[in-house]
């Protein structure tokens, strides 16, 4: 049997149409902000110029984990997140549509509102020591120092949110009502804050930068 060698050229070429195709993998999994910000224009009736809501019922994800807004993204598409408003929303969206939303909102800058400063005091103990006699851990250690999550861990930043959407969000995990990933890690958190933990938890997040 002949077996013919492989010359120099070929080599090259194969080596180069591999690393194309690495670049081009690598791309579509962590999405392009350009082509995001074409895309997000629907988005901004309810998210806001560059991911900034006007209106507290809806979420900053301006400076968001892309990773945190992807995997949303892809649980309202598969239904396994609901929201009567996301849900139709992220139905068509593809894998490409999905990463490069995220790394639009990723890079923009969040603004919004202070802390309320009868609460946040009371808040900023409570994000940063927790409560250890009702077991209730510190959220800085997996949201980080000043809320801007952890990506690779899918933790979301909480920084410049709402106080209105982040109380909705702690109900909703309290009672059951929101699911997806890690829900049951703040199921259990959320069922024992009180209303007044809740409300100060959310000052504090909101004057967060």
């Amino acid at each position: 049997m002949n077996v013919r060698p492989i010359s120099g050229l070929t080599l090259l070429a194969a080596t180069v149409g591999l690393g194309i195709a690495l670049v081009a993998h690598q791309a579509r999994t962590e999405g392009s902000a350009d082509a995001g910000a074409g895309k997000s224009a629907v988005c901004v009736a309810c998210h806001g110029m560059n991911g900034n809501s006007t209106n507290p019922e809806w979420p900053n994800l301006a400076g968001q984990q892309a990773q945190y807004i992807a995997r949303q993204l892809q649980l309202f598409r598969s239904g396994k997140r609901a929201d009567p408003l996301m849900s139709p929303m992220a139905t068509d969206l593809s894998d490409e549509d999905i990463v490069d939303l995220a790394a639009y909102y990723a890079a923009q800058t969040p603004a919004g509102l202070e802390a309320d400063p009868s609460y946040w005091e009371a808040g900023q103990a409570l994000y940063r020591g927790g409560n250890t006699e009702r077991s209730i851990p510190a959220c800085i250690a997996c949201h980080g120092p000043v809320a801007r999550g952890n990506g690779p861990a899918a933790y979301p930043a909480l920084r410049a949110q709402h106080a209105t959407y982040t109380q909705k969000q702690l109900q909703a995990y309290a009672s059951g009502t929101r699911n997806g990933e890690q829900a049951h890690i703040m199921r259990t958190i959320a069922e024992r804050l009180s209303p007044e933990e809740v409300r100060n938890l959310s000052s504090y997040i909101q004057g967060l930068r």
